[in-house]
């Protein structure tokens, strides 16, 4: 079997201080978790960025600080920025179109204002509307394909997240009408409630439904995490780990570092057979412009 392309998300949006005091929240904290993570084997580092309180951020000087902090160490891990932030709709119970605190919705071109700046290697491109806990995230076809633009004139490589199959659909369909190159370069987020669930079943079948050629990983969310690692492997997708999706090493057992679940991630693909790309053999494999 061919090499396993590792990302690690080192701290997300949803994953909050208070659940843990090894969260990275600073660009400083973020960036060398980063580099932990790919000392320890990750070829992709997905990152999102917070206010020194821990609170998400859409700053760009927040992803600036980071990337440069990561660059000055190590020029070869692969950068994946988030665009998933400024898609969240809390309702007010009483008057459900007003919203309520917590509510991140914002123009979609703020959304990737940091991609058309600072040129990652990769972004994220969520393309799910969806009940997400109590709240609902929307992604609608005119805001993504707004987003998929900047996206495409910078250059910068989209990693379209699927949480459900109207998701790949509408993937296919920017890929038809040109807003999207394809075959594409595909994650599926596995665990979500209301979204795909961890049944090996599910991952098997939306697997199927790739264009020839595509590259794709799987994620699962919370205890999802390391058994989506094994289901993905054994399906020839990619991997994903990091505490932006589970802060948990084992069960009741906080991971400490990134580097702790990029470590057991990699142990379980080792066990299956398998081994980890290097950042320079995934650049090639995903078309991506050497370091």
């Amino acid at each position: 079997m061919s090499k396993t392309i590792l990302t690690c998300a080192v701290t997300g949006n949803l994953t909050k201080p208070e659940m843990t005091p090894h969260l990275p929240i600073t660009p400083e904290q973020i960036g060398e978790s980063c580099l932990g993570a790919a000392e320890a084997g990750a070829a992709v580092v997905h990152i999102h960025v917070r206010h020194p309180d821990g609170k998400p951020s859409m700053e760009l000087e927040h992803y600036a600080d980071t990337i440069n902090y990561i660059k000055k160490k190590n020029k070869e891990v692969i950068i994946n920025l988030t665009t998933g932030p400024g898609g969240r709709f809390v309702p007010n119970e009483d008057e459900p179109k007003n919203f309520n605190p917590g509510t991140t919705l914002c123009h979609p071109l703020k959304r990737v204002e940091h991609i058309a700046a600072l040129k990652p290697d990769i972004c994220s491109l969520d393309l799910n509307t969806m009940n997400s806990g109590l709240d609902v995230v929307m992604n609608t076809p005119t805001n993504v394909r707004k987003m998929a633009k900047v996206i495409r004139d910078a250059g910068v490589m989209p990693e379209l997240e699927i949480f459900d199959t109207g998701d790949l659909n509408l993937a296919l369909d920017l890929f038809k009408d040109g807003s999207l190159e394809g075959p594409g370069l595909w994650t599926f987020v596995m665990g979500v409630k209301y979204g795909f669930s961890m049944d090996p079943r599910v991952l098997t079948f939306v697997s199927s439904l790739l264009p020839a050629g595509a590259n794709w990983a799987a994620f699962g969310i919370s205890r999802a995490e390391f058994p989506i690692v094994a289901q993905a492997w054994l399906l020839g997708g990619h991997v994903r780990v990091g505490m932006e999706d589970n802060i948990y090493l084992e069960k009741g057992v906080l991971c400490k570092s990134n580097a702790e679940l990029v470590n057991k991630a990699k142990g379980i693909i080792h066990a299956l057979g398998g081994e980890l790309m290097s950042s320079v053999e995934a650049r090639a494999k995903l078309g991506l412009k050497k370091a």
